[in-house]
């Protein structure tokens, strides 16, 4: 199986700063891709951010020049480094992976438990 630790949530006022990580282990092959993903309550579950295995990034509009993603050398730890937070911020973030398992395998997402992160005075 393939496990998403994710780290680095907790309490930060507005304007602050918070760096999110997540480290991917188990049965891997290699990782196509991971992301970010927040859901605060009663919403769904809405993209933040992804990066590819070759370095190609994508963001929402609402993190754009904010947040950044990034990738541990060795492509199995991706990091957020969040900027200027805002209370519209807060949400519960999950770690997300596109991983084949094994050599012919297709790609299966992957998702951590979650880490909150509140933004609030």
């Amino acid at each position: 199986q393939v496990q998403l630790v994710e780290s680095g949530g907790g309490l930060v006022q507005p304007g602050g700063s918070l760096r999110l990580s997540c480290a991917a282990s188990g049965s891997i092959f290699n990782i196509n891709a991971m992301g970010w993903y927040r859901q605060a309550p009663g919403k769904q579950r809405e993209l933040v951010a992804t990066i590819t295995s070759g370095g190609s990034t994508n963001y929402s509009d609402s993190v754009k020049g904010r947040f950044t993603i990034s990738l541990e050398n060795g492509k199995s730890t991706v990091h957020l480094q969040m900027n200027s937070l805002k209370p519209e911020d807060t949400a519960v973030y999950y770690c997300n992976a596109a991983v084949r398992r094994f050599y012919g395998g297709r790609y299966n997402d992957y998702w951590g438990q979650g880490t909150q992160v509140t933004v609030s005075s």
